[in-house]
This record gives structure tokens, C-alpha cells and sequence, in this order.
């Protein structure tokens, strides 16, 4: 792959549009720098914030606006409640018991105390502040939409809250969103990288499957969750890296 991009790059028009264009591409290249202050970190957080937060205002739009969405959401859940069976059930009670406020709470501070006893401040901050500040965020939504859960007849589990967003998916967002990102942040190799990103997606769909599953929330509910609680989790790992950076700065500047 390298090679064929030092072939396409090496090619006389490309040199020329380079050239013609070399602020424009200085640019581009800062931006994807890692050693730049402003550079591929900052570029990854913004996007994935601008991303998350324009998925869930159209989600909220949807909602708010009665669009075919909440159609959708309808025939996914009465589909799964449907075709529910004991056994999916008791696997799907247990996934939703873990990622509760209990066990969620029970994550958390072991990641805490681990990253404490490997002295990552900066990760034990990212996590003191996205966990806490990102499960109040859900609970101020969930009180300015106040969308009822769903309503079945011979309910599997039923709760007195409202349901958009889910907080299930909200706490596993941000848990797993902060896990991945330190692991990711410690491995040398795209793939490795790659296999902990996709592992840390496929736990949070598992949850949101989960809790529409057992009839607690709709399918807007689940995307609207990991929606926002992925935009606050790129805007506090924005903020704390560019922390870090800043006082490794000064470090710097005062060493010398």
C-alpha cells in the first residue's frame, strides 16, 4: 500500500498539483500530523463530535417531529418482543443487569483504580469527567423529551422512566468509548487498534439490542444514546489531550 502511494505521488502531475496547491495540501498534512498539537487527534475528536451531534438532532427531529422513524421504531420492537424466547431472554436480562447502574458503577471504578495504580492521570481525568458528566446529559434529555417506553401487554421488564435516550447505551458508550481509546492510545499497530475500536462498537450495539429486546426502549432511543454520549466523549478526550499537551509544553519550555 505504501508503495503504490509513493508511485502515485511521484507521478509528474501530482508533483505539479502539489506545487501549485502547497499551502492547501501544508494544511491538510498538519492536520493529519500526530505530533502536531493540532493534528490528527484533534482532527478525529472534531469530526466524530460534528458526526455524533448531527446524528442525534436528526434522530431528536424525528422524534419530536413524529417522521416515519417512529414508524420503524414500532415494528422493530413489537418484531422482537414477538420472536422473544426464555433463553435469548435470560442472556439479554444479564447483559442489561451488567451495564445497570450498578454494574456500569462497578466498571467504572475498577478502570479507575486501575488507571490509578498505572498513574494515567490524564485517563483517570477523561473518565471522571465523560462517565458522570455524559449519565447527566441523559437524565436532563430524557426530562426535556419525556417519551414514554414502550407499552406491551405481557411485558418482559418494565420501568417507570422515560425512554429517549437510553441510558444503558449512554453508560456502555461511554464506559467502553474511554476503554478503547486508552488501549488504542497504547498499541503500535493498526489492526490491534482496529479489533479494539470494533470490539468496543459491537458491546455497545449488544446493550442497545439488549434493551430494545426487552421492550424498554426503541431503536431511536439506542442511537440517540450512543449519538450523544459519543459526542461528549470526543469533546472531554479533545479537552484533556490538548491539557496534557499544553502542560508537556511548559514542561518543556521550562526545562529549557
Amino acid at each position: 500500500m505504501r508503495q503504490w502511494w509513493v508511485r502515485v505521488v511521484s507521478r509528474p502531475r501530482i508533483i505539479a498539483l502539489r506545487r501549485r496547491f502547497a499551502p492547501q495540501v501544508a494544511f491538510v498534512q498538519a492536520r493529519l500530523s500526530r505530533e502536531s498539537e493540532l493534528g490528527l487527534p484533534l482532527t478525529l475528536g472534531v469530526l466524530l463530535l460534528i458526526g455524533a451531534t448531527w446524528l442525534f438532532g436528526g434522530v431528536a427531529e424525528d422524534i419530536v417531529a413524529g417522521d416515519p422513524l417512529i414508524e420503524v421504531d414500532a415494528q422493530i420492537t413489537h418484531w422482537l418482543h414477538a420472536h422473544a424466547t426464555p433463553g435469548v431472554t435470560r442472556y439479554m436480562l444479564l447483559i442489561t443487569h451488567v451495564h445497570g447502574t450498578t454494574g456500569a458503577s462497578l466498571l467504572a471504578v475498577a478502570l479507575a483504580f486501575f488507571l490509578l495504580w498505572k498513574k494515567e492521570w490524564y485517563w483517570l481525568l477523561a473518565l471522571v469527567i465523560a462517565l458522570p458528566g455524559g449519565m447527566l446529559i441523559n437524565v436532563l434529555l430524557k426530562q426535556v423529551f419525556l417519551r414514554e417506553r414502550p407499552s406491551f401487554s405481557d411485558p418482559i421488564l418494565t420501568l417507570a422512566s422515560y425512554s429517549f435516550p437510553s441510558g444503558h447505551v449512554a453508560g456502555a458508550t461511554l464506559f467502553y468509548g474511554v476503554l478503547a481509546a486508552f488501549l488504542v492510545s497504547n498499541l503500535r499497530t493498526w489492526r490491534l487498534r482496529a479489533i479494539i475500536v470494533l470490539a468496543a462498537c459491537v458491546l455497545v450495539i449488544v446493550v442497545g439490542i439488549s434493551r430494545i429486546y426487552l421492550g424498554v426502549h426503541y431503536f431511536s432511543d439506542v442511537v440517540a444514546a450512543a449519538a450523544v454520549s459519543t459526542a461528549w466523549l470526543a469533546l472531554c478526550l479533545i479537552a484533556v489531550n490538548a491539557l496534557r499537551r499544553r502542560r508537556r509544553k511548559t514542561r518543556r519550555d521550562v526545562d529549557t
